[in-house]
């Protein structure tokens, strides 16, 4: 069942940006972990801008490529929450399986339009 439309999954992104370049200080994170949160906010907010959805602003990925990325994303922070595990970073752990889950969930919930025509 899609229930998240382009513009919802748009408005999705854009909080996460906000969330992500929030968390070092709500969380009070620290060094790597910090940093790669950083990263992975202003990398989520250019994904977000070039994306081909009701929100983008450039408008150069096409949707459903942008949803592939983000599975790809989910994927890799499940192996990142790993690296933070084995490195005795809890809050890094935690923080990211439970993102990784997250876009996993938006991800299987968002109408990406596959085999239908681009609608903007």
């Amino acid at each position: 069942m899609k229930i998240i439309s382009p513009k919802l999954h748009g408005i999705l992104d854009y909080l996460v940006v906000l969330f992500l370049a929030a968390s070092p200080t709500i969380f009070k994170m620290e060094g790597t972990l910090a940093t790669f949160t950083y990263v992975l906010a202003g990398i989520h907010l250019l994904l977000t801008i070039l994306t081909g959805y009701p929100l983008g602003l450039v408008k150069v990925i096409p949707f459903a490529l942008h949803g592939l990325i983000e599975l790809v994303v989910a994927l890799v922070l499940v192996g990142v929450s790993m690296w933070f595990y084995h490195n005795d970073n809890a809050l890094g752990f935690y923080f990211y399986i439970w993102l990784a889950v997250a876009i996993l969930l938006v991800f299987f919930l968002t109408d990406f339009g596959l085999g239908r025509k681009k609608e903007n």
